[in-house]
């Protein structure tokens, strides 16, 4: 188990993901500690303590998160006909506060937080797929999910997540390809009929994942999006299963 911190910033750009084993790992109802970080639920606040090192540079990252869920979704959703692989948004719309010491930046605003879980690795189910968010000006949330199975069906939604966690299925908006990444992964998002979404930045960048940052349309309003790609017959491949531990050093 690891926990994953991502900083992207001017002149800050930081990732840690150390998997650590079941020596390490520790939890009761409202704690879950992984190493020396934990993630634990006050009642109102899921709150993240963070003491990581970054791969590949061995730099300390410290610091807290704090999310505070404004929406609280009120269903979960089945990925796949089996039921194998369930997704869950939690908090589609949360206040998100960061305070790190190392590297020494601060931030707050608004986020999200959501779960998937199930009961066989990704790679088993799914061969790639799509996913996006935005917070429109009414307090809901749109999220996009799509992409293919692992026996080649086809899964996508459209949702549109009121401030009253009540998810209602949208019809899906028009599909837009986006550039192809440096490692050449592909990216497609959704948007208005007649609007070409525009990538407004690249955050990460992997030979089988994406997260972008989008200029887009849906539903007649203009959005900032969080989007991601992910591939995972590439993630499968032996030279990425190679390279994954200098991403995501092991200490058990």
């Amino acid at each position: 188990m690891s926990l994953n911190v991502a900083l992207y910033g001017r002149g800050v750009r930081r990732w840690a993901m150390t998997e650590r084993g079941t020596g390490a790992l520790w939890r009761d109802r409202t704690t879950l500690r992984i190493g020396p970080s934990q993630v634990r639920w006050d009642g109102q606040t899921l709150v993240i303590d963070i003491e990581e090192e970054s791969a590949v540079l061995p730099l300390p990252v410290r610091g807290q998160v704090r999310v505070t869920p404004m929406v609280f979704g009120q269903r979960r959703f089945r990925l796949d006909p089996s039921g194998r692989h369930v997704w869950e948004p939690l908090g589609p719309c949360a206040r998100v506060e960061l305070t790190c010491s190392n590297p020494n930046i601060s931030w707050a605003g608004t986020g999200y937080l959501d779960a998937n879980h199930g009961s066989e690795p990704l790679e088993a189910g799914f061969a790639d797929w799509q996913w996006s968010r935005a917070h429109l000006a009414d307090g809901s949330t749109a999220v996009m999910y799509e992409g293919q199975l692992r026996d080649g069906t086809d899964f996508g939604m459209a949702l549109k997540i009121g401030p009253d966690g009540q998810a209602e299925v949208m019809e899906m908006p028009a599909r837009v390809v986006l550039p192809k990444t440096a490692w050449r992964l592909d990216r497609f998002t959704r948007a208005d009929a007649g609007y070409t979404a525009r990538v407004r930045a690249t955050w990460e960048d992997t030979p089988f994942y994406s997260r972008t940052a989008l200029a887009t349309r849906l539903w007649g309003e203009d959005v900032v999006a969080v989007h991601e790609s992910l591939n995972m017959n590439r993630f499968a491949t032996g030279a990425v299963q190679w390279m994954l531990p200098w991403r995501m050093p092991r200490k058990v």
